[in-house]
C-alpha cells in the first residue's frame, strides 16, 4: 500500500519495519476521538475558507459514516496504514475521493495524536472518577455500620491504641477523596487543545484554534507549538494519579489478606470473591485482594516506563513518544478492572466484631490512656510513661491485662491511682474520649461520615 507520506521515498518500507512501526493494534481504541477531532478540524477549514465548503461538508459526512461503520464492526484496520489517524484518512479518501485529501490541511500527525490522546484520557478520567465515587461511597456505607465496632489500631503492625472499624474505613475514604481531587486537577490540565501546533511550528493557514477548542469542549488552547506536540506531562501525571489509586486499594487489600487469616479472623471474604486450593480442601484464599495488590505493581511499572521514555527526548516530537499509549492504556484498563471488584469484595465481606474487640483488648492498647490518667492526676507525662511501662512489664510477667490488676497491684505503681482508673482505661472510654476533630470517638466519626456524605452528594450532581 502506498504511504500517504511516501512522495520523498523510492523504496517500500520493509515488512518487518511496517509491523514494528505500526501502532494501530493499540491506538485504534482512539477512533472516536480521532474522528471527532477531524470533524471539528474539517468544519473549521471550511468555515475559514481554507478548503471549499463543499469539500468540508463531504469530509464531515464521510467521517460520520466511518464512525458508524466502525461502531458496527464493519471496518478492518490495516497495519500498513500505521496508526488510527492514517487508517481513517485512507478510509475517508477511498470513500469520497480527492476531497478526503484536503482533511490534513494545516495539521500534522504530531498535533493530531496529541489531540486524540488528550480527548481519550479525559473521557477515561471521567469514567474513573465515577468509580472513585462508588469506592468512597462503599467505605462511607461500611463506616456507618461500624461506629461502635472497636478494633485495635496498629503502628509497625504492632497493636497500638483502640479505634473503631468505622474510623479505619474513613481513613480510606480520605485517601480515595484525595485521589478523586487529583484526577479532577489532572483532567483540568489535560483539557487544553494542541491542534494547530502542526508538526512543531504551527502553520501558515489562518486556523481558528479557539473555534475548534470550543467545538470539542476544551477549556483553551496550548500556547506554544513546540510544547503542544511534545508535552506528555498529562499522561505521566495521570499514570501517577492511577498509581496512587492502586496504592490505596492495595493497602486495604493487604489488610484484608491479613485480617482474613486464622491468626486475625477479623473478616471473612465472601465465597464469590475467594478461591480454593487444588490440593488443600480447607483453603479459602483472598485471591481478589491479592490480585489487586499484584496489579498495583503493574501500574507502577507503567509510570516508571513513561518517565523513562520521556527523560531523554529532545523537542519536539520523537517516535519514542508512541510508547506512551500502551503504558497509559494498560494503567487505565487495570484501574477500571480493579475498582469495581474491589468495591464488591468489600461490600460482601463479613466483619467479625467480636474478634476485632478481642484484638483490641489484647496488647495493652489502653496503656497510653493509663498514662494520660496519671497525667490528669498531676504526674508529668514522662514520669507517667515510665510508671505505665513498668506496669505493662509486670502484666506481661503475670499474664494479665491492666484491667485485671487489683487495686493493691495498681497502687503499688502509683499512689495517684484510684478506682476510677478502670473506667478510664475501658475500651469505650479510650475510643470515645478521643473526641478531637479527626479522632476515633463515635461523635467525631459520625460527623466525618456526615461531611463525607455531603461531599459525595455535591460531586454526584
Amino acid at each position: 500500500m502506498a504511504k500517504l507520506w511516501g512522495g520523498r521515498f523510492r523504496k517500500p518500507t520493509d515488512k518487518r519495519v511496517d509491523d514494528f512501526n505500526s501502532s494501530i493494534r493499540f491506538d485504534k481504541r482512539m477512533y472516536k476521538q480521532d474522528i471527532r477531532g477531524s470533524i471539528a478540524h474539517a468544519t473549521m477549514l471550511g468555515r475559514q475558507g481554507i478548503i471549499p465548503q463543499a469539500d468540508a461538508d463531504a469530509i464531515v459526512a464521510g467521517l460520520k459514516e466511518i464512525m458508524s461503520d466502525i461502531d458496527a464492526g464493519r471496518v478492518e484496520f490495516l497495519i500498513d496504514a500505521e496508526d488510527i489517524h492514517m487508517n481513517i484518512e485512507k478510509l475517508l479518501t477511498d470513500r469520497i475521493g480527492d476531497a478526503g485529501k484536503r482533511l490534513h490541511t494545516g495539521r500534522s500527525r504530531n498535533d493530531q495524536v496529541a489531540l486524540d490522546i488528550r480527548m481519550y484520557l479525559m473521557d477515561e478520567i471521567a469514567e474513573i472518577e465515577e468509580m472513585l465515587i462508588e469506592t468512597m461511597d462503599t467505605f462511607v456505607e461500611l463506616a456507618k455500620q461500624h461506629t461502635d465496632t472497636i478494633m485495635p489500631g496498629y503502628t509497625h503492625l504492632q497493636k497500638a491504641q483502640p479505634i473503631t472499624f468505622a474510623h479505619h474505613c474513613m481513613a480510606y475514604y480520605e485517601m480515595f477523596r484525595r485521589d478523586f481531587s487529583r484526577l479532577a486537577e489532572c483532567r483540568q490540565r489535560t483539557n487544553v487543545m494542541p491542534l494547530g501546533s502542526g508538526a512543531l511550528a504551527g502553520t501558515t493557514y489562518p486556523l481558528d484554534r479557539e473555534f475548534v477548542a470550543k467545538m470539542l469542549g476544551f477549556d483553551g488552547v496550548t500556547m506554544n507549538s513546540l510544547d503542544g506536540v511534545s508535552d506528555r506531562d498529562f499522561v505521566i501525571e495521570l499514570a501517577g494519579c492511577l498509581s496512587l489509586v492502586m496504592m490505596h486499594a492495595s493497602r486495604f487489600s493487604e489488610e484484608l489478606i491479613l485480617w482474613s487469616s486464622n491468626e486475625f479472623g477479623f473478616v471473612e471474604m465472601d465465597d464469590a470473591y475467594s478461591t480454593g486450593s487444588s490440593i488443600m480442601p480447607q483453603k479459602k484464599n483472598p485471591d481478589v485482594a491479592e490480585l489487586i495488590r499484584g496489579k498495583t505493581g503493574r501500574v507502577y511499572g507503567s509510570l516508571i516506563g513513561l518517565l523513562t521514555v520521556m527523560k531523554g527526548t529532545p523537542l519536539a516530537y520523537n517516535k519514542d513518544m508512541q510508547e506512551d499509549k500502551e503504558q497509559i492504556f494498560d494503567s487505565v484498563d487495570t484501574v477500571k478492572l480493579c475498582l469495581p471488584v474491589f468495591c464488591d469484595m468489600i461490600r460482601t465481606m463479613k466483619v467479625n466484631k467480636s474478634a476485632m474487640r478481642k484484638g483490641a483488648n489484647g496488647g495493652f492498647t489502653n496503656a497510653t490512656d493509663a498514662a494520660d490518667y496519671l497525667v490528669k492526676k498531676g504526674l508529668p507525662f514522662r514520669d507517667a510513661h515510665a510508671v505505665i511501662g513498668n506496669m505493662v512489664f509486670y502484666c506481661i510477667e503475670h499474664d494479665k491485662a491492666i484491667t485485671d490488676l487489683t487495686m493493691d497491684e495498681l497502687r503499688s505503681f502509683s499512689a495517684l491511682i484510684e478506682e476510677d482508673i478502670y473506667e478510664a482505661v475501658s475500651m469505650e472510654t479510650c475510643v470515645n474520649d478521643r473526641a478531637v476533630i479527626g479522632g476515633p470517638a463515635k461523635a467525631m466519626t459520625e460527623k466525618a461520615i456526615k461531611k463525607a456524605e455531603a461531599y459525595l452528594n455535591s460531586i454526584e450532581k
